[in-house]
């Protein structure tokens, strides 16, 4: 896998703490892994209205992010842009 997908539910307590969590997470399974291109889907935004989410962006981390739901098909096809764009960029050393 050339790119990893974070999927932190819109409900968490702190998005930034989930992303937090889960690089740990990877560190201690494979340092490796964090050298690898990431994006952050956040689930679940049928949950949570414009004004939540915008305060939510704040805590985002600064890489290619989104808000989707898989209930209401919002912002998947978004979601497989940004991967197939990360997917597809030069990778800087």
């Amino acid at each position: 896998n050339s790119i990893l997908l974070f999927m932190i539910p819109v409900d968490s307590k702190s998005i930034s703490g989930e992303y937090a969590v889960l690089l740990n997470e990877l560190k201690e399974y494979n340092p490796e892994l964090l050298d690898k291109k990431r994006v952050v889907a956040i689930t679940k935004s049928d949950l949570a209205d414009n004004e939540l989410m915008k305060e939510m962006k704040v805590e985002l981390p600064d890489i290619p992010s989104v808000f989707i739901s898989s209930q209401t098909g919002t912002n998947l096809q978004r979601l497989k842009d940004i991967l197939w764009k990360e997917l597809n960029a030069p990778v800087n050393d």
